[in-house]
């Protein structure tokens, strides 16, 4: 019998192999190493199992497209779309053609968050094939473990479809199927993420397992459930789960403007912890500059949405004099170092849903019911409350308008949304080599030569 301590070393070592990229070449099976044992005693019992599901939580805070950091959507996106200006003198990372919308098929940058997030499936199969295959843990442990998993796969799946469109669907580790996977028809792929993530919500429990809210609950998968039925505009599915989750006495809307990045607020739904303690978010340490900008600054077509009475500019906006000149970054999290007692990256607040609430509620033609869920944000930033008699066509540009000064830089919400509403081509006054193919990226060239079943290229690429 193999002592705890032994499982603990698997956990680890598969741990580690887990969060390691994972692109397709490297999906290749060998005999498992004399000095390693197979994944089945990973899952022998529930710490070795929870190790495991650790490393996939690593790897989202490190290298992933929800990171807050350089690989994050809020700064790839971010600077794709209108919200920040790069300003890396270097393109030799590819981060300035990104932000020119120059990308091409050979652009580091787009391999790299292609690469990533297919090692992060990777990982979750494997997560998901161990505890189902499990004849040790509990059947409690074997859901809620599985719906973690199939929770992340699945908003991993979700915003690379955003991203790059049409894509490779797999729920298997074996290399075989995996190196020979074509782009799964955009139909067929929505419907198989609806599903997924409708088994996640099942599996998930309604409490969290941790108070500080990193690891997703059901309420997570509720909010990730609609953003899909948005997608698809199946809007009265959406306001019920949007319902669900704002009719939750775990969640209070934050009515401080200096609170609503602090990582103990009850409107936080799912955030990620930094590696160490007390080390800084991504973001913080990404946007920061007090002289000379270093990597990007916020879009002045941003800025100027904001009035000067609103209060995000007070708290979520610094402006930075350089050479004469005034830049301003993004200071929604604001401690730097080792010195953040007291914020974590929030992937998922309450403010969104109160927005996903009010689109669903509009596109069904109920602009009464829809305001007073985008007046909480307004009046937060200490600006006055929408009328609640406004019309369809005016309750719609009052979000919009709304929802990009909230969420600027978080996850490519604003790309997003942009895309959503057909809206895209609005970009191309502000970014100057706008495409209406720019909708998507291309799919990297390294994974068509690996694997021709990936073709046919995007349009335009």
């Amino acid at each position: 019998m193999k002592t705890r301590i032994e499982h603990i070393i698997v956990a680890a070592i598969l741990s580690a192999v887990l969060t390691t990229t994972i692109s397709c070449e490297k999906f290749v099976e060998t005999d498992f190493p004399n000095n390693q044992l197979p994944t089945e005693v990973v899952f022998e019992d529930e710490q070795t199992a929870e190790a495991a599901l650790a490393g996939l939580y690593a790897g989202l805070w490190t290298n992933s497209l929800i990171s807050g950091g350089i690989d994050g959507m809020g700064a790839l996106m971010g600077t794709y779309a209108d919200d920040l200006t790069c300003v890396y003198t270097s393109g030799s990372n590819g981060i300035l053609d990104i932000a020119n919308n120059q990308q091409v098929a050979t652009n580091t940058v787009v391999t790299t968050a292609w690469t990533n997030a297919y090692g992060q499936i990777y990982a979750a199969n494997s997560i998901i094939e161990g505890v189902t295959n499990s004849k040790s843990l509990s059947q409690a442990s074997k859901d809620r473990i599985k719906g973690e998993a199939l929770f992340v796969r699945s908003i991993i799946y979700f915003n690379l479809y955003q991203i790059f469109g049409e894509i490779a669907y797999t729920e298997t580790t074996n290399y075989v199927i995996n190196s020979q996977l074509g782009r799964m028809n955009k139909d067929q792929l929505l419907i198989k993420l609806e599903t997924d993530l409708s088994e996640a919500v099942n599996l998930l429990p309604s409490a969290y397992r941790n108070a500080e809210r990193i690891y997703p609950n059901k309420f997570a998968g509720y909010m990730a459930l609609a953003k899909m039925k948005m997608l698809l505009k199946k809007w009265a599915e959406a306001e019920v789960l949007c319902s669900t989750v704002l009719q939750s006495s775990q969640y209070t809307f934050q009515t401080d403007p200096s609170k609503v990045f602090q990582k103990n607020g009850t409107h936080i739904i799912w955030q990620l912890k930094p590696k160490n303690t007390n080390d800084a978010t991504k973001e913080a340490s990404l946007y920061n500059f007090t002289g000379a900008p270093l990597s990007f600054v916020l879009n002045l077509n941003l800025i100027n949405t904001f009035s000067s009475g609103d209060l995000r500019r007070q708290h979520y906006i610094t402006a930075v004099p350089f050479n004469q000149q005034l830049n301003y970054r993004s200071s929604k999290y604001k401690n730097l170092a080792v010195n953040n007692p007291n914020e974590y990256s929030i992937i998922y607040r309450l403010d969104e849903v109160n927005f996903m609430m009010a689109e669903s509620l509009i596109e069904q033609n109920k602009a009464v019911e829809a305001v007073p869920y985008i007046n909480r944000s307004c009046q937060r930033a200490g600006l006055p409350a929408l009328s609640t008699s406004l019309t369809v066509s005016a309750a719609t540009a009052e979000l919009r308008e709304e929802k990009r000064r909230e969420f600027f830089v978080e996850h490519g919400i604003r790309f997003f949304d942009l895309k959503r509403w057909g809206l895209l081509d609005q970009l191309i006054p502000v970014k100057t080599n706008w495409k209406s193919y720019h909708a998507q990226w291309p799919i990297p060239q390294k994974e068509l030569l690996l694997n021709p079943n990936l073709n046919p290229q995007n349009t335009g690429y």
